[in-house]
């Protein structure tokens, strides 16, 4: 069943009840991830084997290659339940889109197992130099990255790395920027340093992690910004642009977790000093109702965005404008999310500070997730440079 922007509603609909499924494990669980400090095995090793990790992977190596809308419903429900299950997943799933840059056969190769996990960082944050091993080619690979969500559960984990010339100076690409190269690891060549204690979202283990001298064959790595992916509508949407959304889907569902709560909430507790229920308070109602509306319009600024540009690529090319649209509604979501929830935060009064508090936990994870630089003040500077008609660098669209 497709609808006009030709979604396949049947996938979506088995993705969001497996979803439903598992949030239901996931809420019961949260305590033991968030002192875990990454997933537990077993749990990703679930997500993964129903299909949650592989909603961008390449249909002909056994993917889903959903719709970009699927992938933000099917995050957001995840983050209503657990932040850091929603932010692993998205980080898993963009992770395998290098799926789409690879040669055939090593990308048939990564993913003959259809529950692979995978993590990642595109940041170059490593040097690849260019060596032949055996009569193949590749390169010499070194760095360290940080971030690194989900790489305790992951089978591969890419890095992004600077190509240096024979001089230790980098490659340049035809329109003189710096030659960016993701390369491939097998999660057994990588070491993880235990770097990940923070105020929220600590379940994602967002660990550094490093090589030293270690081959890469060519086959094994991509230049995401400029090697040519599948001819699919799906990998004509720029990384940079999905790594936005599944920041804002899981901001969203974090916020949708908070509004909930307090609704709940405020037909239960009467404030100290106060005979009426918080529900029965003007200040509450005047809270819930804006909050509300302030969700539903980050929300459909965002769904819009996505449904035009995957409009456009099905016909041909996703815009310019379309780009820099996608990166502001998802900077916007993940602003509005955090607004909200402290909010809710603020109206639930002094139960909200307890570790018992689902309140306590929103607040923290959405104000990391604010943090990450796809979603800063910057990409208001960027769009309004475009907005204003002058010059600007675009790669990061």
């Amino acid at each position: 069943m497709n609808d006009p922007h030709g979604y396949d509603l049947s996938r979506r609909k088995d993705l969001l009840a497996i979803a439903s499924r598992m949030a239901i494990k996931l809420a019961g669980e949260s305590g033991v991830i968030e002192e875990n400090r990454f997933l537990p095995q077993q749990i990703a090793t679930e997500m993964a084997d129903a299909g949650l990790y592989r909603m961008l992977t390449p249909a002909i190596y056994g993917g889903y290659e959903v719709d970009v809308h699927t992938f933000i419903e099917v995050i957001e429900l995840l983050s209503r339940s657990n932040a850091s299950a929603g932010w692993c997943a998205f980080i898993s799933c963009t992770s395998a889109t290098i799926g789409a840059y690879l040669p055939a056969e090593e990308a048939r190769q990564v993913f003959a197992n259809p529950g692979v996990k995978c993590a990642g960082v595109f940041a170059p944050r490593g040097r690849a130099v260019r060596v032949t091993r055996d009569g193949i080619d590749g390169f010499l690979v070194s760095g360290r990255w940080p971030w690194g969500s989900g790489s305790r559960n992951a089978d591969y984990i890419t890095g992004g790395c600077l190509v240096m010339d024979a001089e230790g100076k980098p490659e340049n690409t035809g329109n003189g920027t710096p030659n960016v190269r993701s390369m491939l690891f097998s999660a057994d060549q990588v070491d993880i340093f235990d770097t990940w204690h923070t105020v929220g979202l600590r379940g994602t283990g967002s660990n550094d992690y490093g090589v030293k001298d270690l081959f890469v064959p060519v086959t094994r790595s991509a230049a995401l910004l400029t090697d040519t992916p599948l001819a699919t509508p799906l990998y004509k949407f720029p990384i940079f642009g999905l790594l936005g959304v599944g920041i804002a889907s899981v901001a969203l569902g974090i916020a949708r977790s908070a509004m909930d709560e307090v609704l709940a909430l405020a037909n239960q507790k009467t404030p100290q000093g106060s005979a009426k229920l918080l529900a029965e308070r003007a200040s509450t109602q005047e809270h819930a109702a804006r909050s509300e509306a302030r969700w539903q319009a980050a929300r459909a600024f965002l769904l819009n965005a996505v449904d035009e540009a995957w409009d456009a690529a099905m016909k041909s090319e996703i815009s310019l404008q379309q780009r820099w649209n996608i990166r502001l509604a998802t900077t916007y979501a993940v602003e509005e999310a955090a607004e909200i929830v402290s909010r809710m935060h603020r109206i639930a009064g002094g139960s909200a500070i307890f570790d018992t508090s689902p309140l306590q936990r929103c607040l923290r994870d959405v104000h990391v997730a604010t943090q990450h630089m796809m979603v800063s003040e910057s990409t208001y500077e960027l769009v309004g440079r475009l907005l204003l008609g002058m010059p600007t660098n675009t790669s990061m669209l």
